[in-house]
């Protein structure tokens, strides 16, 4: 493998990216000038005219989108604006290109001005509709997908398309109660209520429901935070992957890339009285404090001596990015103790590591044969320290320590890996591949490069498989990819995967905030600046990768993929760079013919991918308001995905174990819950039947003659 020196310059070389300095205050403030959101908004459009892969002419034509997409952005429902906001806002349709070369910014905040006036309405208006009872034995429905809505041309059209949804949400609980009386009635102690007792409850947990999702709207979408919105409907039209992130979005995108953040060493969760202290982890900030205990809640937020900022209605999520910062800086949180008396606690954060993100394996027993897995979350990599964590480092181990419990085969999962740092995975790939081009790089100029593997030899050779599905993008892609290209593997999963063929560097806006880190004051731009393609030449772009042996999926039917967005860019393909194919001795071909075959014959898979089908369609359809209809209609959906849910467990569960240098970790661990969560994953493996599926291939694979394994 490459050195750490080489690995970090050619990750700077491909994240590195422009610098723009600005000289203003960062969008986290609260006096943000005109002025200084124009600057940011002319910077994002030159970029991406002049920078982009791929761009679009940001002219009226795109500013009749970005249009179009803001207000989709901002009323997914379409039961906030009105028709005549609409039109009142259309003298704005073609100006947001001018806007984006220059011209004063005018339209979010006309916009801005009617939301925050719609949303106060919109509150109202539901706590009216819940405040009186429903009739569930009309015979009404209701369109819940909103790209098959206009938007409502009146107030009373807004108020009765609102009433239907809410009721609709409200049915769904009341159903779940309704079903709740029946299985309990006769039991000691339980209070039968009846229809309409039920039926006010389960208003009152939609009421409840609505009220934290309006106070969040109120509390955490602020000014700053919906021209951040406005940037990224430009952004996301030029493609998918293009986006601004502000200060705190930049921050939470490294801490994700690197396993790596600084905060107070606690875990928080969320009920009824607000976000409360779940956890604390030893030797972390908070548990150094002395003054913070498990079940305390959170009232404020503080960055070191300014006001504080009071979390009610936020999410867990909103907190974490407020208490979460850079190296050594203060925060202060105000809590509620657990006796009702209220105290401010001052802590410098400091380093916490997501060591439960990282790359993990375990042993699977198969008959008298051991097959390793490995899981994969992300291509991480922590290229801010020297010595920061590699998922290739890692995953090199953890083929060492399944080498050394003798398994007869080894099985890469990155189902739902959504990608990483592209020159991780040129690793990865030498790891089984020895020396040979792992990917093809294409700039917007047409010209092309090739990322190879120059290590000699490989340091296992034995059976593999990779497991893939729809959300297995970019990185994850490449991996799977190379190691078909070279016929060094079986890929194993849904119909394709995600289908993102395109490369990203952030640019960072403003001056540098620490001296630890390359985040600035306005945050960042991920642009995409690249393609990359298959050695073979074909780009997994929009086409995903398709495995070699193809199992029916949960996801199959939903669009998530790639090609079910409008603004991605196209499929195509390059000549196909010079490597020669693997010459181990593993059947492969043949495996994967039998395989397919007995999965096409597999009466349990065929009745799976039918359900699949039907389920996909139901949740197209407008559906029913009515109490007898409604339960109908769910009473056959329990009915399929209670026989999925079979169909999807192997007909026992596999014997799954810790690897013998791992016990510590899973049962012995420092920190107690974090053990449990380790052995909660290994039991979680037991009943996969994706991965039951890998475990027979694999054990497939090794069963034939002249199976061998060689370390470099």
């Amino acid at each position: 493998m490459k050195s750490r020196k080489g690995l970090l310059i050619l990750a700077v070389a491909l994240f590195g990216g422009l610098f723009f300095a600005f000289r203003n205050k960062w969008l986290g403030g609260t006096d943000v000038s005109a002025a200084q959101r124009q600057q940011l908004l002319s910077t994002v459009g030159y970029l991406l005219e002049k920078q982009h892969y791929s761009p679009k002419d940001i002219n009226d034509a795109f500013s009749k989108q970005v249009f179009q997409k803001y207000l989709e952005d901002l009323d997914p429902d379409k039961t906030m604006f009105l028709k005549a906001d609409i039109d009142s806002l259309k003298k704005y349709e073609l100006r947001i290109d001018d806007e984006i070369h220059g011209a004063p910014i005018e339209f979010e905040p006309a916009v801005s001005a009617i939301y925050d006036k719609r949303i106060e309405q919109v509150v109202s208006l539901y706590k009216d509709i819940l405040s009186k009872p429903f009739d569930f034995n009309t015979n009404e429905t209701v369109v819940l997908d909103a790209d098959k809505l206009q938007y409502a041309a009146s107030e009373a059209e807004r108020k009765d398309r609102l009433r239907k949804q809410l009721k609709f949400h409200t049915l769904e609980r009341y159903v779940d109660l309704l079903d709740l009386r029946e299985k309990n009635k006769g039991q000691k102690d339980f209070v039968v209520k009846s229809d309409a007792e039920l039926e006010k409850e389960a208003r009152t947990k939609i009421l409840k429901y609505m009220d934290k999702r309006y106070d969040r709207l109120r509390a955490t979408f602020t000014e700053n935070q919906r021209f951040s919105a406005f940037i990224n409907a430009i952004t996301g039209l030029m493609d998918p992957h293009t986006d601004y992130m502000p200060p705190t979005e930049k921050r939470s995108f490294d801490e994700q890339m690197s396993g790596r953040f600084y905060g107070i060493g606690a875990q928080l969760g969320q009920d009824d009285y607000g976000i409360k202290i779940v956890s604390i982890q030893t030797g972390g900030a908070a548990w150094k404090s002395g003054e913070i205990a498990v079940n305390d809640v959170i009232i404020k937020v503080a960055q070191g001596s300014a006001e504080p900022v009071d979390v009610t209605g936020y999410e867990t999520t909103d907190a974490v990015k407020l208490i979460r910062g850079n190296k050594g800086t203060e925060v202060r949180l105000t809590l509620k103790k657990t006796d009702g008396t209220v105290k401010v606690v001052t802590m410098i954060r400091d380093e916490i590591v997501l060591d439960e993100t990282y790359v993990r394996s375990a042993v699977i027993g198969e008959g008298k044969d051991k097959i390793g897995y490995i899981y994969l979350p992300d291509f991480y990599a922590d290229f801010e320290k020297e010595n920061g964590p590699r998922c290739s480092e890692d995953v090199a181990r953890e083929v060492k320590k399944l080498k050394a419990e003798n398994v007869k085969g080894i099985i890469i999962d990155v189902r739902s890996n959504g990608g990483g740092y592209l020159y991780e995975v040129v690793q990865m790939v030498g790891l089984f591949v020895s020396q040979g081009p792992v990917v093809q790089v294409r700039e917007r100029d047409g010209r092309s490069s090739v990322l190879s593997d120059r290590e000699q030899g490989a340091i296992y050779d034995g059976p593999l498989a990779v497991m893939v599905n729809e959300l297995s993008a970019s990185a994850s892609e490449i991996f799977a990819a190379a190691i078909q290209d070279y016929k060094r593997g079986i890929i194993i999963g849904s119909s394709s995967t995600y289908g993102k063929g395109t490369v990203q560097k952030p640019i960072p806006f403003g001056n540098r905030i620490d001296p630890y880190s390359g985040r600035t004051e306005l945050g960042a731009m991920k642009l995409t600046f690249q393609k990359f393609y298959r050695v073979n030449g074909g780009s997994t772009q929009l086409k995903g990768v398709t495995p070699d042996v193809i199992l029916p999926d949960t996801y199959e039917y939903l669009k998530i993929r790639e090609k079910d967005n409008p603004a991605a860019l196209p499929w195509d393909e390059i000549p196909k760079a010079a490597y020669q194919l693997w010459k181990g001795d593993l059947p492969y071909a043949s495996v994967i013919n039998r395989e397919n075959d007995r999965i096409k014959q597999n009466a349990s898979m065929t009745l799976l991918n039918s359900s699949l089908i039907w389920l996909s369609k139901v949740a197209d359809e407008p559906a029913s308001l009515n109490l007898e209809k409604y339960r109908q209609l769910q009473k056959q959906i329990r009915t399929t995905v209670t026989q999925n849910n079979t169909l999807l467990k192997p007909s026992a569960d596999m014997v799954v174990s810790a690897l013998q240098d791992d016990k510590a970790k899973f049962y012995n661990n420092a920190d107690t819950a974090k053990g449990l969560r380790y052995q909660d994953w290994l039991k979680s493996l037991k009943s996969d039947l994706y991965i039951s599926e890998s475990v027979r291939t694999m054990v497939e694979v090794a069963s034939a003659p002249q199976v061998h394994t060689a370390a470099k």
